[in-house]
């Protein structure tokens, strides 16, 4: 099974949307295999917006970061990764449809809510970052219900 690193940004911790959100993962067939609760150094989210360090806005989405708590997750399950990008929605969140994250309760792209790995390979490096201790090993007994053997 593939897996993601799924982080709710300090705007959706600050707003309540962590269950809102971990429900629409769930629902979806997928498995939580590790969470936390956390506030980010200045450093660490340097080093996991790295590729966006040329960027313009890095400073701000640095100090948005580490703003207030994420909650990081690991996700598991079918395709997830493209999957779960798809239950984001569009970065922009007036590109974002309806039914998405994003196109449900986010406005300013700056206040997007929620991060998503954008590749399988982006995913094991962030899941490698922010979960170095590693994530639980289970199975839910739902998993034939969902996935066909």
């Amino acid at each position: 099974m593939e897996q993601t690193f799924i982080m709710i940004k300090p705007d959706g911790v600050q707003r309540g949307l962590i269950g809102e959100i971990i429900s629409r993962f769930e629902k979806k067939g997928f498995y939580l295999k590790g969470m936390k609760l956390m506030n980010v150094e200045r450093s660490f989210a340097e080093k996991h917006y790295a590729d966006l360090a040329t960027k313009p806005f890095f400073p701000g989405l640095v100090d948005y970061i580490v703003s207030g708590p994420v909650v990081a997750m690991v996700w598991e399950g079918k395709d997830v990764v493209l999957t779960g990008r798809k239950i984001i929605g569009a970065t922009k969140p007036s590109d974002a449809a309806p039914g998405t994250i994003r196109g449900d309760l986010a406005v300013e792209v700056g206040r997007n809510i929620i991060h998503g790995s954008d590749s399988i390979e982006s995913a094991r490096k962030e899941i490698a970052l922010w979960f170095p201790e590693g994530i639980a090993d289970w199975q839910s007994s739902l998993h034939p219900w969902v996935y066909e053997a």
